[in-house]
């Protein structure tokens, strides 16, 4: 095994960058993992809660901060160092609470009027650094989460809704994001993934290489994929992470 090279900070998506989307990490990437992390500094940066990332890539919180250097949640605005707490942020504080219900209120009613396949439950979920939008609900099942994503993919309903609320919510500091198969994120400007950069920037990396399949223009991925910073990689699912992680450092 040759020796870690800690100037080299590798920083992966979750969905579709280390698991499919909202499925558990397998053992096999689980156990590739571990031995990138003998080679290189690893991180993790999701636009999930902590709870969500639990699932899918730990078995609980203190084995996923202690399984990565670093891990983002909320793209950051929840921020571990070696297991240890370094940042939090709450969205409900910088924004108010009078931004927040003439948003919230707004996509409800937006939402209501949208024809889909089906629809079910918790289309806004409100988290501490963001909220994030779904128009199917989020309490969907695995089968209507493909079948909207079918859906959306053929009919835009996402991006035609990122377009309706960035034209309402002209000038209100606010950015929305398209995120993994069924939903938007919406958060103050600036709070994309590369808010977790303030974090690692001044650790004294030569390389910060970031993995993520969303690094198109409007992706959650794109700020952080295109940030100067980092050196992007675009990847189409976990396999295909493993591999371009092989070629570059094994």
């Amino acid at each position: 095994m040759p020796e870690k090279n800690t100037s080299i900070l590798c920083l992966f998506d979750v969905d579709g960058t280390l698991t499919l989307p909202r499925q558990k990490i397998t053992p096999t990437m689980s156990e590739f993992m571990k031995e990138l992390r003998q080679r290189v500094t690893l991180g993790v940066v999701g636009g999930s809660d902590l709870k969500k990332i639990v699932e899918q890539i730990a078995t609980d919180q203190d084995d996923l901060v202690n399984s990565y250097d670093y891990t983002f949640s909320e793209n950051g605005l929840v921020a571990f160092k070696n297991g240890s707490l370094i940042g939090e942020q709450s969205i409900a504080a910088y924004l108010g609470d009078e931004l927040l219900q003439r948003l919230i209120n707004f996509t409800l009613q937006y939402m209501s009027k949208l024809e889909l396949p089906r629809k079910r439950g918790t289309f806004v979920e409100f988290r501490k650094g963001m909220l994030n939008l779904c128009p199917v609900g989020r309490s969907c099942s695995q089968a209507e989460r493909e079948e909207f994503y079918a859906f959306d993919c053929e009919h835009k309903i996402r991006e035609i809704m990122v377009k309706v609320l960035r034209d309402e919510f002209d000038g209100c500091g606010l950015t929305f994001s398209i995120g993994g198969q069924i939903s938007i994120d919406v958060f103050p400007d600036g709070w994309d993934k590369r808010f977790c950069l303030q974090f690692v920037k001044d650790d004294g990396f030569k390389e910060i290489h970031f993995f993520g399949d969303k690094t198109m223009k409007g992706g959650n991925d794109y700020e952080i994929f295109s940030d100067e910073l980092t050196i992007g990689h675009t990847v189409t699912s976990p396999e295909d992470t493993k591999d371009q992680v092989t070629k570059l450092f094994f």
